[in-house]
């Protein structure tokens, strides 16, 4: 799933998108754009009686989705690329920068139905008035015709209930009590007067000098490394709880860590801890004022590792922080520079970049090409929304 948007990037109203693209197809509340045409929607074709994996992913640049299925049930099976135990749901919310696979068995009757992908309201456009917010699913030989079909959802995903395979070896220590070696709050705070973020106080901003490349040259200290205010230090080994306050402005904020994959303690909106069978996952909402959202990870892969919002206009906005976990030792990990980097053509990478005018590219882009399964797309940037037989993998309705 992904989105148009129009305005200037800031993190309220302005901002909000007149169009849900599932893979690549979608239809505007302004009808001027289209020229009061009836554009095209996206249509995956099923088989009766055949079980599909539908991939899941959050493409958008800001508002979650709330999708569906109308009729049908959804097995989730994995978040963001970590094996779960089966549940079964008939929606779930997808913010970007998230992944789900889902099973779904095509056991109705021959017809076409409605795949709804709902933004929340105060960052979209909700509704499916004239199609809007939605694809079809097409059982082979229902007409060539958009669905008529009707849905409530009664088994919305409960993401306390979703839980990773987790084999022995995958647990940092501590997990199973109340106790972390490293305990840090992260707090997200607005400022109105300035239209910008802060974390723990400080504005994030991108430095002059990588992070990587500072503690190469042998700036270890938190103190020391730019940009200031931004970077914290973790030492190797140790388990890192971190407790994030949520944020009502932009929000609900989903924080995304690289270099690792983190257990999720407690999720935003509820009052339960789980130690024992946590979700795994790298993308998590972190709800409202006065929500807390509380992930551990263990810092077992040295290096400087961005962890922020993924709402892109929000990380230009400061809504951001640096891990340098490790940092004495993250030299031992990096490989040399291959010789054939330093030779033509590869050389020239970066003034190639340097000369490259996206715009114009993105101009190019917009001419009509093939898409996956046949589709015909008209963006340059879309969704997947892939499918496959998912028949004699042990998963039973």
């Amino acid at each position: 799933m992904a989105q148009i948007h129009i305005a200037s990037p800031t993190p309220i109203g302005s901002n909000l998108s007149v169009t849900t693209l599932i893979n690549g197809y979608g239809r505007t509340i302004h009808k001027e754009v289209t020229r009061n045409t009836v554009a095209p929607l996206a249509v995956i074709n099923v088989v009766q009686n055949k079980r599909y994996r539908f991939r899941l992913i959050g493409l958008s640049c800001d508002a979650p989705f709330n999708f569906t299925i109308h009729n049908h049930t959804m097995k989730i099976i994995e978040a963001d690329g970590r094996r779960t135990y089966p549940l079964t749901v008939d929606s779930l919310w997808v913010y970007a920068g998230q992944r789900y696979s889902v099973v779904v068995k095509a056991s109705q009757a021959v017809d076409n139905y409605w795949i709804r992908a709902d933004p929340l309201g105060s960052r979209g456009y909700p509704g499916f008035d004239n199609g809007r917010n939605s694809a079809i699913l097409r059982y082979q030989d229902a007409p060539q015709a958009e669905p008529t079909s009707t849905g409530i959802s009664t088994r919305p995903l409960n993401e306390d209930n979703l839980k990773s395979v987790i084999y022995g070896s995958q647990y940092p220590r501590n997990l199973t009590n109340s106790t972390a070696d490293v305990v840090l709050p992260i707090y997200q705070n607005w400022h109105e007067d300035q239209e910008v973020f802060d974390v723990n106080g400080t504005t994030f901003s991108s430095p002059s000098v990588p992070v990587l490349l500072q503690i190469l040259n042998g700036t270890y200290n938190a103190t020391d490394l730019m940009p200031n205010g931004s970077v914290i230090t973790l030492k190797r080994n140790q388990t890192v709880e971190l407790q994030i306050h949520g944020q009502s402005v932009g929000g609900p904020h989903p924080w995304h860590l690289h270099g690792h994959t983190f257990w999720v303690i407690k999720n935003a909106n509820s009052n339960q801890y789980n130690y024992q069978y946590p979700l795994v996952r790298d993308t998590v909402p972190t709800g409202l004022d006065g929500n807390i959202t509380i992930i551990r990870f263990l810092t077992d892969n040295s290096g400087p590792w961005f962890f922020h919002c993924h709402i892109d206009w929000h990380i230009e906005l400061g809504l951001a922080v640096v891990f340098a976990e490790d940092p004495e030792g993250t030299a031992e990990y990096i490989k040399p520079i291959p010789r054939s980097w330093y030779l033509a053509p590869f050389y020239d990478l970066c003034p190639a970049y340097d000369q490259f005018d996206l715009d114009d590219e993105l101009l190019n882009y917009t001419h009509a090409r093939p898409a996956p399964f046949g589709i015909e797309a008209t963006l340059p940037m879309g969704s997947r929304f892939r499918k496959q037989t998912y028949e004699g993998l042990g998963y039973q309705n």
